[in-house]
């Protein structure tokens, strides 16, 4: 049966209760060992960790081994949900954005090894689709589009840094990129949800605090968990045999 993935970060899903019937499960590696979240239809990855974990900061997640895990769990499509940054007085924090392409200037995590591999990174276009379709099911207002800049973190940016990327991106953050190039690379379809927290660094003229994109993400994470609930609904309607929605 086909599995839905959804990896999250600092975004607090976990207490809305949409993952309380899923199992712990550990996989084991040569480079390190995982815990994730299983059930029948649906595989759940804290990014950072769990709770009850130490927080693992953005550029040590074992990126790799959370795709070996969902590609051996039978996922075929993964939400990515993420905590960004505005580009743009317009976005304002609170704002949902469900992006269709992405920047990263780093290298990224790939499962490529000695064998020539070139793959053409993206948004799969169907994720996206429902995702908007879900959303908008839900009456939840949504930008159904948006470009996503990948730092390397953890450090957030600089004024300047952040005016060269506000030319060219919408939303800031450190994780998105490296999830969607692996996707691609073990042939899973991939989408995200951006939560804009917060306005990037210099985008208005205030302080920019970790304590204030925390309470934003905390806001946002109920219309979201709205958003993975109804599109879980739709994948199994999608994906299911009739008689087994």
């Amino acid at each position: 049966m086909d599995s839905l993935g959804i990896i999250s970060g600092t975004m607090p899903l976990s207490g809305l209760g949409l993952f309380d019937h899923l199992r712990k499960e550990r996989f084991h590696y040569d480079s390190g060992q995982i815990e994730v979240c299983t059930g029948e239809d649906m595989v759940f990855i804290a990014r950072h960790g769990q709770e009850s974990d130490n927080f693992t900061p953005p550029h040590l997640v074992p990126h790799l081994l959370h795709f070996k895990a969902l590609a051996e769990l039978g996922v075929r499509e993964v939400i990515g949900i993420y905590s960004t940054g505005s580009l743009k007085v317009h976005f304002k924090p609170g704002t949902l954005m469900i992006p269709d392409d992405f920047i990263c200037l780093y290298p990224t995590p790939t499962a490529v090894t000695d064998a020539p591999h070139h793959i053409t990174p993206g948004l799969d276009m169907g994720v996206r689709k429902n995702l908007v379709a879900a959303a908008q099911e839900l009456n939840l207002e949504i930008l159904a589009g948006g470009t996503y800049w990948q730092t390397a973190g953890p450090r957030l940016e600089t004024r300047a840094e952040i005016r060269m990327m506000a030319g060219n991106a919408d939303v800031v953050g450190m994780t998105m990129a490296s999830e969607a190039v692996l996707a691609g690379e073990f042939g899973i379809s991939f989408g995200a949800v951006c939560s804009i927290d917060n306005y990037a660094h210099g985008i208005v003229n205030a302080e920019l605090k970790e304590a204030d994109i925390r309470i934003q993400s905390k806001r946002n994470a109920e219309k979201i968990g709205r958003i993975v609930t109804r599109y879980l609904e739709r994948f199994r309607i999608r994906t299911h045999p009739a008689g087994r929605v």
